[in-house]
């Protein structure tokens, strides 16, 4: 019989999240998979085209049976509005997914957590209706995140947020971490419950690029390009781009190339002009399936992360895909990202934040022989294979999931 697998989440296609990907996986592994989720409005804060905010819808999407759910749309990112959009998902994940999937029968519920962590508030309850277990896929860690990020400083508050996550992972059977160095935080909170390492990765970025995508690339990424892509907010700390770009600005074929949108694009774009970057180049968002083709166009792959302890445990999903795509990767963060393109010889690491190391490790690879930055990308590869094949973590998602429904089985509770 077939493993039917419900999976909560505020964030789904065509949404570009790491989720889709595990979804469309599983049902080709010949599970059945149900997403309960809000209609999609990120990260520009509207609403797609084909979707209205204020209903309910299903649809299928590669064998995924998706339900859709009213939303109170994020806007410009304003602090208010964010913390709307995300208690709406809680509320009408919590009033209508029961109703939703009252005919519905499922094995296990997994949530794939990134912020907030209480978007698995309505996954207990259907897990508890449903008399089945919970699986957590941790992303960011809670409430240290939102220290970090300057959401919240106040201790009292945070430490009352740090007790309600305590209640969140008190409801789960398993909790699975994205990197090794969560683990311990995870588990100080949840001592009770089983934790483990269970990276990410991505698809998709070994086949040929589609040809109208690599052609917007090669228009884009030009000269020397050090191209960094994903999400531009607080937490990547893009000041140390700028810097880094002014200091550089002699070097007319180098070239940085931001694709991706978040709260500090705009910034960016003002000190661009402000500076007159010429090297700087903000084309926006773009489709998560075409970042392969930018990826694999770039001379190197820029991450970068705040210099902050909760990043330093983090490991940037981007990561993987820059691993994936053969390129060499220059990694300015700390702690667990730094390591990994360390260890897998794919790149040049510098410390969070220092402008002048970011710089001189684009000049070093910039005076590199071609072949020593080939090899960088081919170590970048062979490591990803090695250790985060999309194939391989899929299957042993599987296993997780079996574990987590016998053992639930076994004891009789959630």
């Amino acid at each position: 019989m077939k493993m039917r697998v419900l999976i909560v989440g505020q964030y789904f296609w065509p949404e570009g999240f790491r989720i889709n990907e595990i979804a469309k996986s599983l049902v080709e592994s010949g599970v059945e998979v149900d997403v309960l989720t809000a209609n999609p409005n990120y990260p520009e804060g509207k609403v797609f085209a084909g979707y209205t905010a204020a209903k309910t819808s299903s649809e299928i999407w590669n064998g995924v049976t998706i339900y859709r759910l009213p939303t109170f749309t994020r806007g410009g990112g304003g602090g208010f509005r964010r913390v709307f959009n995300y208690f709406s998902f809680i509320f009408f994940a919590s009033l209508f997914g029961p109703w939703l999937l009252r005919r519905r029968k499922y094995d296990t519920v997994f949530v794939y957590a990134v912020s907030p962590i209480f978007q698995a508030i309505p996954a207990i309850f259907l897990s508890k209706i449903k008399k089945i277990p919970l699986v957590i896929w941790v992303q960011d860690l809670w409430p240290e995140s939102l220290d970090a990020m300057g959401a919240i400083k106040n201790k009292k508050i945070l430490s009352i947020i740090e007790f309600f996550v305590r209640k969140v992972y008190k409801h789960t059977d398993l909790l699975l971490v994205q990197s090794q160095a969560f683990i311990k935080p995870v588990q100080n909170l949840a001592p009770t419950k089983k934790v483990i390492y269970y990276p990410n990765s991505v698809d998709s970025f070994f086949g040929e690029s589609n040809p109208q995508e690599s052609e917007i690339a090669s228009k884009l990424v030009t000269g020397f390009s050090v191209v960094f892509a994903g999400n531009i907010g607080i937490g990547q700390a893009v000041e140390v781009i700028i810097e880094a770009a002014v200091k550089l600005k002699d070097y007319k074929d180098i070239n940085f190339v931001i694709v991706g949108q978040g709260s500090r694009w705009e910034w960016m774009n003002q000190q661009v002009q402000v500076k007159e970057l010429l090297n700087v180049f903000l084309p926006g968002r773009f489709p998560v399936e075409t970042m392969p083709a930018f990826m694999q166009k770039a001379s190197a792959l820029l991450v970068t992360l705040a210099d902050q302890p909760i990043f330093a445990m983090t490991v940037p999903n981007k990561i993987q895909a820059y691993l994936a795509s053969g390129r060499p990767i220059i990694a300015c963060l700390n702690g667990e990202g730094a390591r990994m393109v360390a260890e897998a010889e794919a790149g040049i690491s510098v410390p969070a934040g220092n402008a002048q190391a970011l710089a001189d490790a684009i000049l070093r690879l910039y005076n590199m022989p071609t072949q020593a930055r080939e090899k960088m990308g081919i170590n970048g590869r062979n490591f990803y294979k090695k250790h985060f094949n999309h194939d391989e973590l899929i299957i042993e998602l599987i296993k997780h999931l079996h574990s987590s429904i016998a053992s639930h089985r076994d004891t009789g509770t959630v």
